[in-house]
């Protein structure tokens, strides 16, 4: 009981709603906790999920002649596809670089060149 007092006079919320008795005490300590992890899941945690499915998605979509450009920031043309390593050819020289599937951080497509 003591331990639960300590913990509720940390957090001033819980202790008011507990003192007006609209929580019961067991509920109150847990309370905070579980809405903070709710707010991170929503905030945090979720959205980097769609992104990391995002990402997937565009390396299960890759094929020769896609533009990408790696995590370090070389643009390059695929050229071929084994794995998970890739080949793509570099401008202005045509020189050939064997990359990480995982390095490519997006692909532009033709419409987006054009523009």
């Amino acid at each position: 009981m003591t331990l639960l007092l300590i913990a509720l006079h940390a957090n001033p919320v819980a202790m008011a709603y507990l003192l007006a008795g609209l929580i019961p005490s067991g509920i109150g300590g847990i309370l905070p906790f579980l809405l903070i992890f709710v707010v991170f899941y929503f905030l945090l945690i979720r959205p980097q999920q769609t992104r990391q499915k995002k990402w997937q998605a565009m390396l299960s979509q890759l094929k020769p002649g896609d533009r990408v450009t790696t995590s370090g920031g070389i643009r390059g043309t695929i050229l071929s596809i084994k794995d998970d390593v890739l080949q793509i050819r570099v401008a202005p020289d045509n020189i050939r670089l064997e990359v990480a599937k995982g390095a490519i951080a997006s692909v532009t497509t033709q419409d987006e060149e054009s523009k």
